[in-house]
């Protein structure tokens, strides 16, 4: 589905988890549904710090806001790979996201966050430690403060990579979430939504996948009576 050709009914995404389609369904339940899976918000289609993204927006943002990622759903699914460079870069993308305007109290957390993804990319590419990149650099000098805060903290150590994926990379994600969804901003809904929406474009040119899945309108369709019953 394109923006051209979106279907009329769109499913009810709700909040949380939920054990049946009769209690309601996150934006991940409904891509297992149309993945052909077991019923699940953690369903092996999609890479799970994508899923992790996309649990943690479906869960913070509000009702209108959620019922706009809908149309998302089917660009998950077959998005998995086993690069692990892809965990530190999803991380990164949702730390630099949030940096400029999470509260003053987060930033010195998210700097070291984006600063610790920076680490765990020159290690696996190969480069100096201290290398950053331009953007994230043009990120953290919108935030003095906090970018020295988080540079003095980085001098005790970063402690291990190998936790980075099952630990770290998930645990910055949450909290850029948050931090966006909390933010003074105008529209933190949708800043959420276009973190997602991006995120998922970053994933499908690193994973090399070219076009969305292809989702038959009677599927779409059983879906949308399945939440809206």
């Amino acid at each position: 589905m394109t923006p051209s050709h979106m279907p009329d009914a769109m499913p009810v995404l709700s909040p949380g988890s939920h054990r049946s389609p009769r209690k309601g369904g996150c934006f991940m339940e409904l891509a297992s549904y149309l993945a052909g899976e077991r019923w699940s918000d953690h369903p092996p289609c999609t890479h799970p710090l994508l899923a992790a993204l996309a649990r943690d927006v479906n869960d913070h943002v509000q009702n209108a806001a959620r019922q706009r990622l809908a149309p998302l759903i089917p660009d998950v699914i077959g998005l998995n790979g086993d690069d692990p460079r892809v965990y530190a870069r999803i991380a990164l993308h949702a730390g630099r996201t949030a940096l400029p305007i999470v509260s003053a109290e987060r930033q010195g957390v998210m700097a070291v966050s984006v600063l610790r993804c920076e680490r765990v990319l020159d290690e696996m590419e190969g480069r100096a430690l201290e290398y950053v990149s331009p953007q994230t650099l043009a990120v953290l000098s919108e935030v003095p403060d906090a970018t020295r805060w988080a540079q003095k903290f980085s001098q005790m150590g970063w402690g291990g990579a190998r936790s980075f994926s099952r630990r770290s990379a998930p645990a910055i994600v949450h909290s850029a979430v948050v931090g966006i969804a909390n933010a003074c901003v105008e529209d933190s809904d949708s800043v959420l939504v276009d973190l997602l929406q991006g995120t998922i474009a970053q994933c499908r040119e690193w994973f090399g996948t070219e076009d969305p899945a292809v989702v038959p309108a009677e599927q779409w369709q059983a879906m949308c009576q399945l939440t809206s019953s």
